[in-house]
């Protein structure tokens, strides 16, 4: 007998629109015969009738078919925690700001659930980094992140200093406020914010990028992704003034404190996220759920495209175009 199909729904509780919105979809997905779990901890805020009740724990999304994130990347990161484990495809609901890791918003919200139920969806591996740090050459702790992870100063006031690290080889020494290790799913978040490079997720490459540094050689990087990055925090401030510990963090959400003399080690993590992608074309601004990626980044930014024609397919070498292989027709221009 063929088990039911069933989803995970992680929402922000917190917010008054997730929480109606997450009612909707678990209306929606139950009306089309899709079980539904909700998290212990949200279940009553969000009272959503005829959803299962699960404690929140690695098993929680165990068998389901997708995990849904209805908030901002906040919350799509904290469900990504129950459904990189369970080896589940990941969907979210945008209600952040601008919410790069998010399908889509909520104006598509009906026609995203279809697509969900009607399995009108692929599956992208989205890289992801595991993170060792040592003190005294042993391991004291090991964990893992989506978007980045953070070497910070530990005091407001005071710089931290570190020695940063590529297969092997000293790099440099950094007087800073932090230093950014960052996946390509990475680049468009607390990595762009810092000053570093935008790349496309495809790309497989490892980025690191100094927070503030006191040098004249602190550019952000991308490195191999075969590389092993590593940051060592130092006591003594040789000529940078004060320094202190430091703090790691994971996407911002997993937090190690690190003494001087602690060692930061990054390299790319052997299990990936999954993230779905639908296909229909959005109702807010026109823009394909699961657009490319250029697509996103105009849109996320409100980048100016006026003027943009495109080539023409009558003029596309064989073979050439989006991933269906298929372009619009130019439109005819103009003689001049």
């Amino acid at each position: 007998m063929k088990s039911k199909r069933t989803m995970l729904l992680v929402a922000h509780a917190g917010r008054p629109t997730a929480v109606r919105i997450a009612r909707l979809v678990v209306n929606r997905l139950t009306a089309a015969g899709v079980a539904v779990r909700v998290l212990a901890p949200e279940a009553a805020d969000l009272g959503a009738a005829g959803a299962d009740v699960v404690p929140v724990s690695f098993q929680a999304a165990e068998g389901a078919e997708m995990v849904l994130a209805i908030g901002g990347d906040g919350t799509l990161l904290r469900a990504a925690e129950l459904a990189r484990p369970a080896e589940v495809p990941l969907l979210g609901v945008n209600l952040g700001h601008v919410g790069f890791l998010a399908e889509a918003e909520p104006e598509d919200l009906a026609e995203a659930v279809d697509e969900v139920v009607e399995g009108g969806y692929l599956i992208e591996r989205r890289m992801t980094i595991d993170v060792t740090v040592r003190a005294n050459g042993d391991v004291t702790a090991t964990t893992w992140a989506l978007n980045e992870a953070t070497v910070e100063k530990a005091a407001r006031e005071r710089m931290v200093d570190v020695v940063l690290e590529v297969d092997g080889r000293p790099l440099s020494r950094w007087g800073c406020d932090g230093v950014v290790f960052a996946t390509p799913t990475g680049s468009t978040a607390y990595a762009f914010s810092a000053g570093g490079p935008v790349v496309w997720p495809e790309v497989e490459a490892l980025l690191l990028v100094p927070i503030s540094a006191h040098a004249l050689f602190a550019r952000p990087m991308v490195v191999s992704p075969r590389s092993v990055l590593a940051a060592e925090v130092i006591g003594a401030a040789s000529g940078h003034g004060e320094t202190s510990g430091a703090v790691l963090w994971c996407d911002g959400r997993r937090r190690v404190d690190l003494d001087p003399g602690a060692r930061v080690e990054v390299q790319r993590g052997g299990q990936p996220v999954l993230l779905a992608r639908l296909r229909r074309v959005g109702a807010a601004d026109g823009t394909e759920i699961g657009a490319p990626f250029t697509d996103r980044l105009v849109a996320k930014f409100g980048l100016p495209v006026g003027g943009w024609r495109g080539r023409s397919s009558s003029r596309m070498p064989a073979g050439e175009g989006g991933e269906d292989g298929r372009y619009r027709e130019e439109e005819p221009r103009a003689h001049a």
